[in-house]
């Protein structure tokens, strides 16, 4: 595996808290365009692992790489954090700011022309259906309208590589489809990247690509149709469930 042509590049990735190793050595890609979901249970490592790919941890061995930038290299951070859009699983909108202040104050935060990002900021809001509650305050939205504002935050300066955390927690059902298909839309159009990071293996049979992450390790790595066949299943849940109660722990994970 190598950077070139690689939207995210992951390779022997370690990370320890202390004695405790919670990454163990995993590695992945994902390519423009492509949609992949990271499936894994609660405590499996994926939000340790958007913590190293956002910048908030450092890695104890391995390389990450994001758009051809690589993040062990310090003059290559902020080409690297540049390329990224994010929308973490805890909400991180200023609620008593409207949603066009919200969206300003972030393309300001990030250097963004003032001209062209309030361009791209009303586009996005157009394109989600949301251009009409522009000027009302964020509290006042529903959970599904308040990840849609997210989501235009995130794309606001035309990342490479889109990570999506649990974005979905706390969402209803209908919420939940409308907002995987509004990713998976701009992935097509634009050609971003996206790593969709879940425990709902029904958000997992949507993407292009699917990698099981479970105490640690890369489990799978695969189409959806491979998983099943590995697992001699019939549902993505049904092969979930059968490898991650099978999985051993890792030594040193303990």
């Amino acid at each position: 595996m190598t950077i070139a042509g690689t939207a995210l590049f992951v390779e022997g990735l370690i990370k320890r808290f202390g004695s405790r190793e919670v990454l163990h050595g995993i590695s992945f890609n994902v390519r423009p365009g492509e949609f992949v979901a990271l499936l894994g249970p609660n405590g499996a490592g994926k939000t340790t692992l958007f913590q190293i790919l956002t910048g908030l941890y450092a890695t104890d061995a391995g390389t990450v790489a994001i758009a051809g930038h690589v993040m062990d290299r310090a003059n290559a951070w902020p080409d690297a954090l540049g390329e990224l859009g994010v929308v973490f699983q805890q909400p991180a909108l200023d609620l008593d700011l409207s949603v066009e202040a919200n969206l300003a104050f972030h393309a300001a935060l990030h250097g963004l022309e003032r001209r062209s990002s309030r361009a791209r900021l009303h586009a996005l809001l157009e394109r989600f259906g949301i251009a009409d509650r522009a000027n009302e305050q964020c509290r006042k939205l529903s959970g599904g309208t308040r990840r849609k504002v997210e989501l235009a935050r995130a794309l606001l300066s035309c990342p490479k590589v889109l990570l999506m955390d649990e974005a979905t927690v706390g969402l209803d059902p209908a919420s939940r489809v409308q907002l995987l298909a509004d990713v998976k839309a701009g992935c097509a159009e634009e050609g971003r990247a996206v790593l969709w990071a879940t425990h709902l293996t029904e958000e997992a049979e949507r993407t292009d690509r699917v990698i099981v992450l479970h105490q640690g390790t890369v489990h799978y790595d695969g189409m959806v149709s491979g998983l099943l066949a590995q697992q001699v299943a019939t549902s993505v849940e049904e092969a979930f469930l059968a490898m991650t109660a099978a999985a051993p722990v890792p030594a040193g994970s303990r």
